[in-house]
């Protein structure tokens, strides 16, 4: 299996007093400790989607991060990558994130055409491989499917491409996103069928509320995934259908996730913020360096 829990290479902390981060159940947080090397914290590019991937990747290094999750743009794909997008434009982002001095631990690349065949499908994520590669990532997140038709053989391409992408450094995850893969407890079965250690969760929370209409809490389903996960989406959510959220202000009780989480094995890796609360790119901005504290805050010490 990949390793996702190398120490980080590179430390952005800034002062944080007076940003008035609440903690999950609505306490301040005291910013008075550095986060621990082992985790990787970073930030995805979907609360600038309506944006370049570039005016994201500026906004996530001026916010002080060190590490970028690849995911939603302002594109025809509407994706940073996928699998149309060539390796030389994969390459070209690679080049634009270490510009900012920004580490690729996730890449979000969308689906695969296995609604044609399962060879359209396997070809179509080694597309994606070699995209992860070109830019410079480290993991390929999947987001599974919603048509029953399509499950099988979507999981086949996965495994048909697991040892190619171990082959290039590349681990292959796949979230909690509706559909065949809603809860930890079917993510677990996944794994189990593909068969891989190569092939592992990327846990998040919010979307195990959001998927279970608020009736499965992330604190109850995280022990199903332990031994399992690689990385996390930091996501919150509030009733009925809301993760545009900064983490820490929804229902999720991080710390009490990640004490879950961790006691199954998840001790260090990726916790790459995926939302925001909405705004024009002044508000994205301190958004995203509140964001940045609370995740600190949450691993500290």
């Amino acid at each position: 299996m990949v390793d996702m829990t190398r120490p980080s290479r590179r430390t952005f902390l800034s002062s944080v007093a007076g940003l008035g981060v609440m903690g999950a159940l609505g306490a301040p947080l005291a910013f008075s400790q550095e986060p621990s090397p082992d985790w990787q914290i970073g930030c995805y590019t979907r609360p600038w989607a309506k944006f370049d991937y570039t005016v994201a990747l500026d906004a996530i290094a001026e916010a002080g991060f060190s590490y970028v999750g690849l995911m939603t743009t302002n594109s025809p794909s509407h994706l940073v990558i996928s699998v149309d997008t060539t390796l030389e434009e994969a390459a070209q982002v690679g080049e634009a994130c270490k510009a900012r001095n920004l580490a690729v631990p996730s890449i979000y690349g969308g689906g695969i055409p296995v609604h044609e065949s399962l060879e359209a499908g396997i070809a179509g994520l080694k597309r994606l491989i070699d995209n992860t590669e070109a830019a410079g990532a480290t993991n390929l997140m999947m987001g599974g499917v919603t048509d029953q038709a399509q499950h099988d053989p979507y999981y086949k391409a996965i495994a048909e491409c697991c040892d190619y992408a171990k082959e290039k450094g590349i681990g292959i995850s796949v979230k909690p996103h509706g559909g065949t893969n809603a809860t930890g407890a079917e993510l677990r079965a996944l794994i189990d069928s593909v068969g891989s250690d190569n092939f592992r969760v990327w846990y998040d929370p919010g979307n195990i509320f959001y998927y279970s209409d608020g009736a499965l809490n992330p604190i109850d389903d995280a022990p199903t995934v332990d031994g399992l996960v690689v990385g996390m989406s930091v996501k919150d959510y509030l009733p009925p259908k809301v993760v545009d959220l900064t983490p820490g202000t929804g229902q999720v009780d991080f710390p009490a996730v990640m004490e879950k989480l961790k006691a199954g094995g998840f001790t260090g890796g990726p916790l790459i913020i995926e939302c925001l609360a909405p705004g024009e790119l002044p508000q994205l901005l301190e958004e995203a360096k509140k964001a940045r504290a609370y995740v600190e805050e949450l691993v500290s010490g």
